[in-house]
C-alpha cells in the first residue's frame, strides 16, 4: 500500500501536470512551423490584406472577395498582428488562446458538478485529445467556435438547473460572438441541443421562455447585427450569395470543394480526434443508458450526438465539424474513468502512436519513393531523411522509451498513466513532428516566397492554389498566367512543356519565366 505522503506526492504532481498541459499543448514552439495550406494560409493572408487595403470590415484572399467566415477571428489575428507582426505566432495565438480558454472553461463547468478529480481529467483531454490540439494551434476560426460553443451550452446547462437568467443572458453573448465567428452554427447548435434536452423532459414552455428571452435576443442583435448589416450594405448580393448561400446553406445540402464522405464518416472521425483518449471513450459508450437517468449527463451525450448526427447529414465534411461536439465527451470519459478495463485494449492507441512518430521519416521517404499521390507530394516528401536531425530522433525515441518504462512499471490507475501518455504525445508533437512536418510540406512555399520577396519582381502562382505564399512574399499573388517575360510559381506536376524556362525547383514547388515571345 502507498504511504499517505508518497500518494499526497503522486497526486500533487499530477494535478500540476494536468493544469499545466493546456499551456505546453497550445504555447509551445507556436510558430515553429511554416503556416498549412490551404486554410490558415487563406486566413493569415485575409487578415494581412486588410492591412495593406486599410479596410477592417471586408475580407479579401489575393485581391478576390472572401466571403468564408465572418469578421470576428480576423479582428483577433489582426490585433495580434499589431502586436508581433506578420508571423506564425501573431496568426496562430487568437486559436491558441481560444483552445486554452476552452480547456479551462471545461475544468470549471466539471469541478463544480462532478467534482474536481473529474474536472481535471476533462481539462487534461481537451488539452491533448488529438482533434483540439490540431485545430488550437491553427490559424483559422474552429477554435474560437469552439470555446464559444462550449461557453454557451455550459450557461445554457446552468440556466436548465437553476432558472437563473444571468447565465442565460451570457449565452446570448456567446452566440453573438458565435455568429460573428462562423456563422448561423453558432445558433444552431445550442438551440437545437437545448431543445432535444427539454423535449426529453417534456419540458417545452422551459425551453421557450429561455429561447424568445426578449433582452438575450436584444443582447444577440446588438453583437451580430452591425458587422452584418455592414456587410450588406457594402457587398449586396454578393454576401448573400458567397456567405449565407454557398458557405451555409450549399455546404450544408451538397459537397463543396470536393469534401465529401458517407454517412458514416464522423463514426471514425471522432474516435481518430479522441486520440490517445479514443479506447475510454468507447468504454464511455457502455454507459449511455445510464447516464441518461441524470440530467446533466443526459445533456453531454444528446449534444454530443446531435452535433453527431447532424453533420453526418450534411453534404460536406470536414473532421474538424464534429468537434463542436466533441467537448461533452471529454467530460464523459473522465467521469467514466474508474470504470477502464483491460488495459492494454487503452494502452495500444497511444503506445502505436508514440511509436510512429521515430519512424516517420522513413515513411515519409519510402511514400517518396512509391507512386502513392501525386508528384509535388512525393517531391515535398523526398527531403524526409534530410530534414530529420539528430534531435528528431532522440527526442521522439526518449518519448517512445519514457512511455514504455511508465506503462510496464508505474503501477498507479490505468487513466493516470494515460495522462503521461498524452502529455507526451502532445510535448513530442507541438516539439518536433508538427515542426518537421510543417518544413517538409510547406518550407519549399515558404522558402520561395522569401525569395521571391527579396528579388522584388511580379509573380503569380501558376495553377498552384498555396495562399500562404502571399503571407511570406508580404504581396497578394495572383493565381492566373504571368505577362510575357513573367515570373510563375508553379507545383513541378504541373511545369507547362513548351513557353517556359524552370529557374529553380525546391521540393515540389518550381519557380519558371515565361518566354518573351
Amino acid at each position: 500500500m502507498t504511504p499517505p505522503v508518497e500518494q499526497r506526492r503522486h497526486e500533487g504532481w499530477l494535478v500540476a501536470l494536468l493544469l499545466a498541459l493546456p499551456l505546453l499543448a497550445f504555447l509551445l514552439r507556436l510558430g515553429a512551423a511554416p503556416l498549412f495550406d490551404v486554410d490558415e494560409g487563406a486566413f493569415s493572408e485575409a487578415t494581412r490584406e486588410m492591412f495593406e487595403r486599410g479596410d477592417f470590415l471586408s475580407t479579401y484572399l489575393n485581391g478576390e472577395h472572401r466571403f468564408d467566415k465572418p469578421i470576428l477571428v480576423y479582428w483577433l489575428q489582426a490585433l495580434s498582428y499589431l502586436a508581433l507582426g506578420p508571423t506564425e505566432w501573431a496568426f496562430r495565438l487568437p486559436s491558441a488562446l481560444a483552445a486554452i480558454g476552452w480547456c479551462y472553461a471545461t475544468w470549471l463547468f466539471v469541478r463544480q458538478r462532478f467534482g474536481q478529480d473529474t474536472a481535471l481529467l476533462a481539462l487534461g483531454i481537451a488539452a491533448t485529445a488529438l482533434g483540439p490540439f490540431a485545430i488550437g494551434r491553427a490559424a483559422t476560426a474552429d477554435a474560437l467556435l469552439n470555446l464559444l460553443l462550449a461557453l454557451t451550452l455550459f450557461d445554457a446547462w446552468r440556466h436548465l438547473e437553476s432558472g437563473r437568467r444571468t447565465p442565460l443572458l451570457r449565452a446570448f453573448v456567446w452566440m453573438g460572438l458565435g455568429a460573428l465567428t462562423k456563422g448561423p452554427i453558432a445558433l444552431i447548435v445550442p438551440s437545437a441541443v437545448t431543445f432535444l434536452y427539454c423535449a426529453s423532459r417534456g419540458d417545452w414552455r422551459r425551453w421557450a421562455r429561455a429561447v424568445f428571452d426578449p433582452l438575450g435576443w436584444l443582447i444577440l442583435a446588438l453583437i451580430v447585427l452591425p458587422w452584418y448589416v455592414a456587410a450588406l450594405s457594402i457587398h449586396g448580393q454578393l454576401f448573400i450569395d458567397g456567405f449565407f448561400l454557398k458557405h451555409n446553406v450549399q455546404r450544408f445540402a451538397g459537397t463543396l470543394e470536393g469534401h465529401g464522405g458517407s454517412a458514416l464518416y464522423y463514426l471514425i472521425a471522432v474516435p481518430l480526434l479522441l486520440l490517445p483518449w479514443s479506447g475510454p471513450f468507447f468504454a464511455a459508450l457502455r454507459n449511455v443508458r445510464d447516464d441518461s437517468r441524470t440530467s446533466v449527463r443526459r445533456f453531454l451525450w444528446i449534444w454530443s450526438g446531435f452535433v453527431v448526427l447532424f453533420f453526418s447529414l450534411s453534404g460536406t465534411k470536414l473532421p474538424h465539424y464534429v468537434l463542436y461536439g466533441i467537448t461533452p465527451l471529454f467530460i464523459l470519459i473522465a467521469a467514466h474513468r474508474d470504470t477502464l478495463r483491460r488495459a492494454w485494449l487503452h494502452l495500444a492507441a497511444p503506445s502505436l502512436l508514440l511509436a510512429v512518430f521515430p519512424a516517420l521519416p522513413w515513411i515519409f521517404s519510402a511514400l517518396s519513393n512509391s507512386t502513392a499521390g501525386d508528384a509535388y507530394y512525393r517531391a515535398q516528401l523526398g527531403r524526409a531523411l534530410e530534414l530529420a536531425d539528430a534531435r528528431y530522433y532522440i527526442g521522439t525515441l526518449a518519448a517512445l522509451l519514457i512511455w514504455i518504462v511508465v506503462m510496464l512499471r508505474w503501477r498507479q490507475a490505468l487513466w493516470k498513466r494515460l495522462v503521461v501518455a498524452a502529455a507526451l504525445q502532445v510535448t513530442v508533437l507541438a516539439a518536433l513532428v508538427v515542426p518537421y512536418a510543417g518544413a517538409l510540406v510547406q518550407g519549399p512555399v515558404r522558402d520561395m516566397a522569401i525569395k521571391l520577396r527579396e528579388m522584388d519582381e511580379a509573380v503569380t502562382l501558376k495553377s498552384f492554389t498555396a495562399p500562404s505564399f502571399s503571407v511570406y512574399r508580404q504581396a497578394v499573388t495572383q493565381r492566373e498566367e504571368p505577362a510575357p517575360g513573367g515570373l510563375a510559381v508553379t507545383r513541378i506536376d504541373r511545369i507547362p512543356q513548351t513557353g517556359y524556362d524552370t529557374l529553380a525547383i525546391e521540393g515540389g514547388v518550381a519557380l519558371v519565366r515565361r518566354h518573351t515571345e
